[in-house]
This record gives structure tokens, sequence and C-alpha cells, in this order.
């Protein structure tokens, strides 16, 4: 009788508990500072946002993942992305940051799930700004916001850990081409053979309507039903889908043959802009996002069935039928829903004074094709801008409601 009662204890669920609301605040703030100067990779401010998230997860429970806590990689100097930059601004070394929560289990503990966020930004609007060059991007959603999770991730689970391990890796310069969960996935703490799953979190402060969307749902056969299942209890209007593919972290796992998931509350204004700031963060939703996210990755700690991945060729090159522009193309303003299905790419907004609000495009609209390209969806949409540069007229072909219609826009300048 002693030894049932103490497996049905060992194998209770754990507690639900509190969110640390008021440490989520707190983390938020700090790492969205502008102290931090938007925490370009391999900068003083990028420094500083390692150490406190090194502090941080040893104060919640957490072990080191990696000797001191972190994982040193270099940055080839040719990369695109430092193409720009001045010599002396090029940064030659960057680190994540890697803890662990070991698995309860004897015998499972020696496999591993991995969950994490990017914790670089960037900075004074290097690389990828779609604002203004030179003032500090403090990329509260991008990505404070899942690195502010993951120190709540980590207290819960070191608390009442699942069977398996838990890596919890804050990625640095992935806003450069996911240097950091490259250079995780080549030099694993636990080896890639024994890690089941990857979580990565990446902008998940701007929950609107309780709408969460999962990217990645395609990689797992299980991961529908888990989902839902998981959902039963949070009660987000979740949508999923999709490939391991996409320009964030759990690429580079998938990639390396691993079940992804990517949890996002959508695009906003504010992406990639210097208005990226705490005081736009949805705290209460973030705080659920990371109960939510803390269960999935339990979920996937305790199941004894193994995943059963999918691969999937990557997505075909654009096939382009003039010039294309460097980075992301030509400006239209429009800010595409990132959950809603196709054809076509339904917007979520436009943004103000932009070329989209001009030609009288707004919410709720979806764009079926700009100039001689159709959209059928988000890449094709991205490909059609890279075909024109600031200042060409295109027409812009839309369905509003079950009436379809075109406009004339000016397509501006990134950055203005």
């Amino acid at each position: 009788m002693w030894l049932l009662s103490l497996m049905m204890v060992a194998e209770a669920p754990c507690p639900a508990g509190p969110v640390a609301e008021r440490a989520v605040a707190e983390n938020i703030k700090f790492l969205a500072s502008d102290d931090l100067e938007g925490r370009f990779t391999g900068s003083k401010g990028g420094a500083a946002a390692a150490a406190h998230l090194s502090r941080q997860f040893g104060r919640v429970g957490a072990r080191p993942g990696v000797k001191g806590w972190l994982q040193t990689f270099t940055i080839a100097p040719g990369i695109p992305a430092l193409r720009d930059l001045p010599p002396g601004q090029k940064p030659a070394l960057a680190a994540n940051v890697v803890a662990l929560v070991r698995g309860r289990d004897p015998v499972l503990r020696a496999e591993a799930v991995v969950v994490g966020a990017h914790y670089d930004h960037l900075g004074r609007g290097h690389g990828g700004s779609l604002g203004a060059a030179g003032e500090i991007h403090n990329g509260a959603d991008d990505n404070a916001s899942g690195t502010t999770a993951l120190i709540e991730i980590a207290r819960r689970l070191a608390a009442c850990p699942p069977k398996r391990s838990v890596v919890i890796v804050a990625f640095s310069g992935e806003e450069l081409g996911l240097l950091g969960s490259a250079a995780y996935v080549q030099h694993p703490p636990v080896p890639m053979a024994q890690t089941v799953a990857m979580v990565n979190l990446d902008m998940v402060g701007r929950l609107r309507n309780d709408r969460l969307l999962a990217f990645g749902s395609e990689t797992a056969a299980e991961f529908p039903a888990l989902l839902d299942s998981l959902n039963q209890v949070a009660k987000f209007d979740l949508k999923y889908s999709g490939d391991g593919y996409g320009r964030s972290d759990q690429q580079s796992f998938y990639l390396a043959g691993k079940p992804v998931l990517h949890l996002f509350t959508d695009l906003h204004e504010d992406y990639h802009r210097q208005s990226d700031d705490a005081d736009k963060i949805d705290l209460p939703g973030l705080a659920r996002i990371s109960a939510f996210a803390t269960e999935l990755v339990r979920a996937l700690g305790d199941r004894s069935a193994p995943l059963t991945f999918v691969s999937k060729p990557p997505p075909a090159p654009p096939v382009t039928t003039g010039a294309v522009t460097s980075g992301y193309g030509a400006y239209l303003g429009s800010i595409p829903d990132m959950g809603a299905g196709g054809p076509g790419v339904r917007l979520s907004g436009v943004r103000p004074e932009s070329p989209a609000a001009k030609a009288g495009l707004r919410e709720g609209d979806v764009l079926l094709g700009i100039g001689e390209v159709e959209v059928t969806d988000l890449q094709a949409m991205t490909d059609a801008l890279r075909q024109h540069r600031p200042g060409d007229t295109v027409t812009v072909r839309y369905r509003r409601g079950s009436a379809i219609d075109s406009a004339r826009a000016v397509l501006g300048r990134r950055g203005g």
C-alpha cells in the first residue's frame, strides 16, 4: 500500500499555480528598456540581456545547460545582414543562454524537449528595420516577449519537472539569420538524436481576441490532437497550420529532422520599428501563453510514445518576372493576418498614411494580386513586392466581402 501511494503521488499532475505576473512585467520592462539599446547581437546591450537571463534562470530553479550558462559562437564577417555596418560595429562573437530542467524519470531524462526564444533585436535599426535607422528599436514583442515567457516556463517546470529533461535556450543572432539556433543544433548539450521536439516562442506579447497561432503543426502527426487537447483548458482561439520552415529559430531544428512548433500572436504595425515598446505588451495575455507553452512542453516531456516526424520539402525559390530588390522589397504598408488561410492574403490592418491606406485598403480585405503577380499566399505577396521598387505604381487587386475590386498604389520605401 505504501508503494502504491508513493507511485500515485509521483504520477500526480503538477498543480498549475499562479503565473508570476509581477516578474513577467519586470522582465519585459528590463529587456525592452532603452538601456539595452535594442539588444543587437554581440553588443553591450545584448550581453547585459544575456547576463540578466542567466540570473533569472538560476533564480527560478533551473541549472546551467552549458558551463557558465553561455554557449558562445562566432559570426562570419561576410554574412549579408552585416554588409552595411561599419567595420567597428560588426560583431564577431555572440552567445546563447542555455538552461536545463532535469527530467524526473531515471531513463527518459536522457532525452530532452527544447523550448526557445531569441533575445536579440535590431539595436539602433540595424539590418531589417522598417522604421527610422539610428533610433533604438527595443523589440518588446520581438522578442522580449518570448524571452520573458522562457523565464516563466523555466520557473514552472523547475517546480514540477516532466519525465524528460527540458533545455531552455535564449538564442542570439536570430535577426541576423537564425545564427544562434544553427549554432545550438551544431553543438547541442543534449545530442540531437535524443532531442524529441522543439517549441519556439517568437512575438507572443500582443494577444488580441484570444487568438494564438501555432505554426509547425504538420511536422508531427500527433500535434493537431495534442494542441486541441491542451486548448480545452487554455481556451484560446487557436489556429494551427504549416510546416517547420519560416524566419524564426524553429527552422534550424526542423532542418535537423525534429518536430517543431512556433507560437505567435501575429504581426502588428510596430513590427521591426522603434515603436515596439514594453507599454504595448498584453501582460495578462503573455502570462496565459507562458502557462500554455509550459503545458505543451510538459506534455511532450511526459508522453511515452515518440512523435511521428513529418518531413516536407523546402519552399520553392520565388519565380521572378522583373527586377528584384534586396531585403523585403518595396513597401505597401499592409499588415497580413498570418493565421488566415488562402487563397490570397487577408489583412489584419494597414499602417496609417501607407501606400495601402492611401489606396483605400483596410482591415479584412484579402489581397489577390500586386501588379502582374497573383497573390496566393504570404510568400507570393513578398515575392511580388521584391519585384518592384519604391515609387512604382501598381494595381492592387483585392476582395472585400464577396466583391472583387482593384486600386492603384504608389509603393513606398521601407524605413521611411
